[in-house]
């Protein structure tokens, strides 16, 4: 398919990434790239555009055409590539290969977020589980209706989240970002826009739970949140929120609210959650909050290649394409500097580092919390965040019965599944209820009497 002006633009607008590639000049670097594309999910290169996007174009000749081609030929095994001209930007269309892995003068590479990294056959092999099986998220999934299923609205707010302006149509948007193939969403494209995550892939939810004491004897609370992945994430944090103690901090100005942990480090361990695990795994990503600490454990140890002294220093995505949309989201950073800020929240909040586990099947991040002895006074809130998110909606609802949940999504911050949950359990605490249908009905708070 011949590139247009709008697809041009939409691609360069992207930015580099784990689909696409800016190359000022043609150079021999291209094979690396051609490979590492192949081995992963496909991608473009754009010949002629500088890393930042500036369009600076290059002489595009017969000559060079059949040089990319001979490339791609000279692979092992040989590979086909697309290669299409838009003025003077020449695109090179590398597709998923199908006989995975692939090497360019005997050396294999990968794509690793913006970059192509070069690996060992041995894993490579163990990356793929099985030599020619893809990536989970790379994966088509039969089951997911894109018509049906799809999530217009979170699909709304991930074109927010990663500026992608929609001068495209969205199936050719989900297209050229790698989460369509032959009219079927990957499994990264039903994390992301699903209604409903477990109707599709059972074990991608989150569990928190609430325990008294340092044990797991006694369940105080327990919420499963099976949503699309940015609801899910938004929903745990809040959890979080809830069930930990909160500090006040009076210096002469409008209160300020401190939660006992470091927020950015909390969201940082359940971020790395998400996009590290291992989602061929039964079992799914939990969160455990105890009296003295909090624990946030994943299935899918370290990655292939990694050791336990690596973590800090380097990233190995298990996900690649899944971690290339959580950076465009702005969710993930670089590669590999997940722990260091991490420890950097810790460390500002005078608290002892995170400490982190792993074996070949488990990931845990473990947060300390704040023992009675620590040096700064802590006045510990009565109310939690919960209790006055629940006054917030129950005020809305008084003010106006007709709201809608987007609207209370909208007034309180919170995500669609974040104002479904509370809703459900002010329905179960008998404080509210539905008057009339879903369309054209009207909430009616229960006072206390």
């Amino acid at each position: 398919m011949k590139p247009d002006s709008d697809e041009l633009k939409f691609l360069i607008s992207q930015g580099e990434g784990y689909n696409i590639e800016f190359k000022e000049s043609f150079s021999g670097s291209i094979a690396r790239e051609i490979c590492a594309f192949a081995n992963a999910n496909g991608g473009k290169i754009l010949l002629g555009v500088s890393d930042d996007g500036e369009i600076r174009g290059i002489t595009i000749s017969n000559n060079l055409i059949s040089r990319i081609y001979d490339i791609a030929r000279n692979s092992d095994p040989a590979l086909k590539v697309e290669v299409s001209r838009m003025g003077n930007i020449l695109i090179v269309d590398v597709p998923e290969g199908t006989d995975k892995p692939y090497t360019i003068n005997g050396k294999f590479y990968v794509r690793q977020g913006t970059n192509s990294q070069q690996l060992q056959r041995d894993e490579i092999r163990r990356f793929f589980q099985e030599e020619g099986l893809i990536l989970f998220d790379e994966k088509q999934n039969y089951d997911f209706d894109p018509e049906k299923d799809f999530d217009e609205t979170t699909f709304r707010t991930f074109l927010e989240m990663t500026r992608t302006s929609p001068i495209l149509e969205k199936h050719d948007i989900l297209e050229n970002l790698g989460l369509l193939k032959n009219g079927y969403l990957t499994n990264a494209g039903v994390l992301l826009f699903c209604k409903k995550v477990t109707k599709f892939l059972l074990n991608a939810t989150i569990t928190c739970v609430l325990f008294q004491g340092r044990d797991k004897y006694k369940i105080l609370d327990r919420k499963e949140f099976d949503g699309d992945l940015y609801s899910n994430y938004q929903d745990t944090v809040t959890y979080l929120q809830s069930k930990l103690n909160t500090e006040y901090i009076i210096k002469g100005g409008p209160r300020e609210e401190k939660l006992e942990l470091p927020e950015s480090a909390l969201r940082e361990a359940i971020l790395n959650a998400i996009a590290h695990r291992n989602y061929f795994s039964n079992t799914n990503i939990q969160v455990y909050i105890f009296s003295d600490r909090v624990e946030i454990v994943n299935p899918g140890g370290l990655p292939t290649g990694m050791s336990y002294a690596d973590l800090g220093k380097k990233s190995m995505p298990r996900n690649f394409l899944l971690f290339g949309l959580m950076q465009r989201m702005g969710l993930v950073e670089k590669v590999g500097t997940g722990i260091m800020r991490m420890n950097h929240a810790m460390e500002e909040y005078k608290l002892e580092k995170p400490v982190i586990e792993a074996d070949e099947n488990w990931f845990t991040i473990i947060f300390n919390r704040r023992s009675e002895k620590w040096s700064e006074p802590i006045q510990k809130t009565v109310e939690k965040t919960v209790e006055k998110t629940v006054e917030k909606i129950l005020g809305l609802i008084k003010e106006n019965p007709g709201i809608t949940q987007r609207e209370l999504a909208i007034k309180t911050g919170l995500s669609r599944r974040g104002v479904e949950w509370n809703i459900r359990e002010l329905k179960e605490r008998g404080k509210l209820k539905r008057v009339g249908p879903a369309k054209g009905g009207y909430w009616e708070v229960i006072e206390d009497v």
